[in-house]
């Protein structure tokens, strides 16, 4: 598997985004959270498949619920937009926060934090209890 995702990930990185389609569906398709990811990250922007947010949030969902950080925060910046299902507050803060506590210290968790507070600053205290409380009750499939 792992040599797959790589020739993938290297395909993807040149831009030959055929290559690495079909390097990473079949992964993804198996399981693989990474190469769901990846995969729902090309749908979200368009590179090699046409764009289709619903698709890319079915991808970075499945990622997620195995605890994929990158994923959780790609789904919650869905969910924020109103980019997948709805626009859904409650569902972006409750990925965003279990993104930030994921994520290793850095970057990457930063920039969860960052979309965690802000939305949490245009959500009411009964929005914000219910995707806290959605964030506690999660767990990896």
């Amino acid at each position: 598997m792992a040599a797959d995702f790589q020739t993938g990930l290297e395909a993807y990185k040149r831009g030959n985004y055929a290559t690495a389609l079909e390097e990473w569906r079949p992964l993804a398709e198996q399981g693989l959270a990474r190469a769901q990811h990846d995969l729902g990250f090309m749908y979200d922007n368009g590179e090699g498949v046409a764009q289709d947010h619903s698709e890319a949030a079915r991808w970075y969902r499945l990622a997620a619920e195995q605890g994929l950080a990158e994923a959780q925060n790609n789904l919650g910046v869905l969910y924020e937009d109103g980019e997948s299902d709805t626009r859904d507050n409650v569902k972006a803060l409750m990925w965003y926060s279990l993104a930030a506590a994921r994520f290793p210290p850095g970057e990457e968790r930063d920039l969860a934090a960052s979309n965690r507070d802000r939305i949490e600053q245009r959500m009411t205290p009964a929005q914000v209890a219910e995707a806290q409380r959605f964030a506690r009750q999660w767990k990896p499939k």
